[in-house]
């Protein structure tokens, strides 16, 4: 008798289970101090105004970041870009976007999701030499540690690590819709190739040149570029594929010190390509990127706004330099996440 009612009960759980429709708590927005901009961007596309927050620096130079209204059963996205900058380094940032995520959580959120529009530390992902860190997966533990549910971000330098390290929900936004729709009026007339800088970064240059090829039509051709690394130095002047003639459009996650885009410039151009254009994600600009960018080799550089272009001043860098909006992927990402849609179709989409 006890099995025969246990068991009508089980088979009715799942009917009943399935009956649930998604209903998601309310969607509550911050953007913590550095990334005020970008987020105030993000929540107009949204049709919200940023949640009110305080955050406060004490002398000593520690931090305190706290919600000034409810986030009780909320469902709360914070955005706080990652990059280094004069005034407040990426430890700094770091610290400060993974306290404020603890507050929240402390606080009754039922849902905290970390929006990193550039994650920093994504670059040491593996061993390279004898005892080498590997930071990627300790920053992950440090934002599951602290209770964090998602983390979005964009362009991670190594896809699969990036997955790898955490074991809370992650997306990685890419930035090829928007480098293809800014790319095909000038390419509808010309023989493009698409070239990745090293041997790393083949997979993401060949994702961008099938959307090119799909968008445009026709066949876009691919090259690769030698490149090693060792204690700083970069060397390999080999180039592989055909850009005689061709406009040579060079794709990356991101722009450091410049010397691998340019160098891959000067490589296309001595092999006969007619233009060289370079596109990557992340625009950190840093040592002495303006002099080594200003080379004649490359006529334009296109970067998304994950990072604000603040160490480029007015001169031929910043003449040669286009920035695209990224904040309207970013608030379709939001929406899709907050009302159980897929960012998936988000992404496929040209």
């Amino acid at each position: 008798m006890v099995n025969q009612v246990t068991q009508g009960v089980l088979q009715q759980v799942p009917q009943q289970v399935s009956q649930q429709p998604y209903a998601p708590a309310e969607l509550q927005l911050f953007a913590l101090e550095q990334s005020k901009g970008f987020g105030a961007a993000v929540a107009g596309h949204l049709g919200l105004a940023l949640s009110p927050h305080e955050e406060r620096e004490f002398e000593d130079g520690e931090h305190k970041a706290r919600p000034l209204e409810s986030v009780r059963g909320r469902d709360v996205f914070v955005i706080h870009s990652l990059y280094g900058e004069e005034q407040h380094s990426g430890n700094d940032k770091l610290c400060c976007l993974l306290f404020f995520i603890g507050a929240l959580k402390d606080a009754g959120a039922a849902r905290v999701t970390a929006v990193t529009p550039y994650l920093a530390y994504a670059r040491k992902d593996r061993k390279t030499k004898p005892r080498d860190p590997v930071t990627t997966r300790y920053v992950a533990m440090l934002f599951e540690a602290v209770g964090t549910d998602a983390v979005v971000t964009m362009d991670v330098h190594n896809l699969a690590a990036y997955q790898n390290a955490f074991r809370c929900h992650t997306e990685n936004l890419e930035a090829n819709p928007l480098f293809v729709r800014h790319f095909l009026p000038a390419m509808r007339g010309e023989d493009v190739v698409v070239v990745s800088p090293d041997a790393g970064g083949i997979k993401r240059a060949e994702l961008f040149r099938q959307r090119l090829s799909r968008v445009l039509g026709r066949p876009v051709g691919a090259a690769f570029a030698e490149k090693y690394r060792s204690g700083g130095v970069v060397s390999g002047e080999m180039l592989v594929g055909d850009v005689d003639g061709k406009l040579a459009l060079i794709i990356d996650d991101l722009i450091s010190s410049g010397g691998t885009i340019a160098r891959t410039a000067r490589a296309c151009r001595q092999r006969g390509a007619k233009t060289v254009i370079a596109a990557a994600t992340h625009g950190l600009f840093m040592a002495d990127a303006e002099t080594v960018l200003a080379d004649a080799a490359l006529e334009q550089i296109v970067v998304v706004d994950t990072v604000p272009p603040l160490r480029v001043s007015e001169g031929p860098l910043r003449e040669k330099l286009r920035v695209l909006d990224s904040t309207a992927m970013f608030a379709d990402a939001i929406r899709r996440m907050h009302e159980g849609g897929s960012v998936v179709d988000l992404l496929e989409s040209d």
